[in-house]
Formats: C-alpha cells, structure tokens, sequence
C-alpha cells in the first residue's frame, strides 16, 4: 500500500515548519512516500520550492493549503483544477487584506464562497466535541464526495479511543476519515 502525507508545512508556515518544501519532497521520496502534500498555513507560498523538489525526486506533490479559520476550526483545502486554485488564492486574498499585516482573516462564509472544486479535509481538535460532531455533519452534507476527516495521532496515551470516535463520527457524517501526521 502506498501513503501519501497529506499535511506537511514548509518554513513558510511560521513557528510551524522548518524546511523548505524541496527539501521536503526530497525526503518524501527517500521514506518511500508516492505523494504528499503542502499544506501551509493560509498560504501557498511553499508550493513553489515543493514542486521543483518533488518533480527532480520523482513523486507527485499535492497542492494545498491549510485554512485556519477565525472560530479556531481548520481545514485542509485541496484545489483540482486551474480555476479551483484561483478560487483558492481568491480565498486567501481576502484573508490577508482584511487582517493586519502576518495574518489572515477567513470565516467559514469565506471559505463557502470559494468552495466549488475543492475537496476539504476536516482536522479535529483534541477532544471532538458535539458541537465539533454538527460541524462535521454539516460539512459532509454541504461538500459531499469532497469531504473528509482528519485522523491523526496525539500521542497522549488514548488514540485508539479518540481515533476510534473520529472514525464513528466520520461514518455517521459520511465523511470517510483519512490519515494524517
């Protein structure tokens, strides 16, 4: 079976990541990785260097960006084509222009409005609540066959228990759960 990491930040993803996205396919390819994905921070900026990487070590680079957004809900934002990826600069066009200089102000409405040809990817907090599960829901419901859930390891000592409410709680939404660093 092949994995594709689907959440990987560059060192344009500040206090987050700390290479530079060639340096990061490079290693992808080297662990065997078949794809991955840049998914910085309200930003595309990593995908540029990403690409030059990921083209000269032979693996397939996903473009994306991580959207966190003003109620402290992330998303990871996928673009299939050209004209998704404009919607998607759109998108974080706004956000910078309405933000102080550094960050980027996007709400939820935001993102509905430039949301025709992306496939979305929920990340959960660390204890999912109800109000997290609607969320869920509502976005599988609004974005279905391209939407999905997030899971991932915390290493706090009960994983199987939370990934295993993650799994419920993507089934209940329709949402299938994938995996993430």
């Amino acid at each position: 079976m092949t994995y594709a990491e689907l959440q990987v930040t560059s060192n344009f993803s500040f206090l987050r990541g700390g290479s530079h996205g060639d340096e990061l396919a490079i290693t992808a390819a080297a662990l065997g990785l078949s794809a991955m994905a840049i998914t910085d921070r309200n930003s595309l900026a990593g995908v540029v260097r990403a690409h030059t990487g990921a083209k000269s070590a032979g693996i397939r680079l996903i473009v994306g960006a991580r959207l966190d957004l003003q109620d402290g809900s992330s998303l990871l934002c996928f673009p299939t084509d050209r004209a998704a990826y404009g919607r998607l600069s759109q998108l974080l066009t706004v956000g910078r222009r309405r933000a102080p200089k550094g960050d980027c102000w996007i709400g939820l409405d935001d993102v509905l409005a430039h949301d025709r040809g992306q496939i979305f990817v929920i990340l959960a907090p660390p204890e999912p609540d109800e109000t997290f599960a609607d969320r869920v829901g509502e976005l599988g419901r609004q974005w279905p066959g391209r939407c999905y859930l997030a899971g991932h390891y915390l290493y706090s000592g009960d994983d199987r228990r939370r990934l295993a409410h993650l799994a419920a709680l993507a089934g209940a939404a329709g949402t299938p759960l994938v995996a993430t660093n």
